[in-house]
């Protein structure tokens, strides 16, 4: 029998390929929600994520090559993606005075007012999230930092910005610490994406 996590009667038996297909179909959910959204207002999906990305992170994170590897696809891909933003009126490209080929991207308020509209996409994802007990959360959302962490040190996502990676973490026993903001970090205290992270 072919060990394949598609493979219904291996599946059946292996715990790991049934949470491999469960998180493809949440997957799945995402993008259809995000699509859905996407011809309403005329952007593509990556568009939109590009927007959504750039209002919450700082400018160092909003250029072309950072954006490529954050949601693992090509800069020739986000470019195109930019010059469609940019044409519609959505962002602004602020050069850098050291070289003028280098920019970052923020949103102008046209692109404020789509991120506004767009943002709540992935509700109805979180909705079903809440439904869930509060301590089979917290197991769940560990379990989730730790699959990323190992996906991105097995080179499968390119960027990350959890605790685990980041040089301020340290773990004794099974307490977590952040060195940077001097204090015990509980389960759901450990960020997915955090503003201050620095790589080891």
């Amino acid at each position: 029998m072919e060990k394949s996590v598609f493979n219904i009667e291996f599946q059946q038996k292996n715990i790991a390929s049934k949470i491999v297909v469960s998180l493809e179909r949440i997957s799945e959910a995402f993008k259809s929600l995000l699509w859905d959204y996407a011809k309403i207002i005329g952007l593509s999906p990556i568009q939109i994520q590009i927007l959504i990305f750039i209002a919450y992170h700082k400018d160092e994170l909003c250029k072309v090559s950072y954006l490529a590897d954050e949601f693992n696809i090509t800069k020739p891909t986000v470019s195109d993606a930019v010059k469609v933003l940019n044409n519609k009126g959505l962002i602004h490209k602020e050069y850098s005075e050291i070289d003028n080929r280098s920019y970052s991207i923020s949103l102008t308020a046209k692109g404020k007012n789509i991120v506004r509209k767009t943002e709540k996409f992935a509700e109805p994802i979180k909705n079903g999230i809440e439904r869930i007990e509060k301590d089979e959360l917290e197991i769940l959302y560990r379990s989730l930092n730790r699959l990323i962490y190992n996906l991105n040190s097995k080179g499968v996502l390119t960027v990350q910005r959890t605790c685990y990676g980041c040089r301020f973490y340290e773990k004794a026993k099974t307490n977590h610490f952040c060195n940077l903001l001097e204090k015990e970090l509980h389960t759901t205290e450990i960020r997915i994406d955090c503003p201050e992270f620095e790589g080891k």
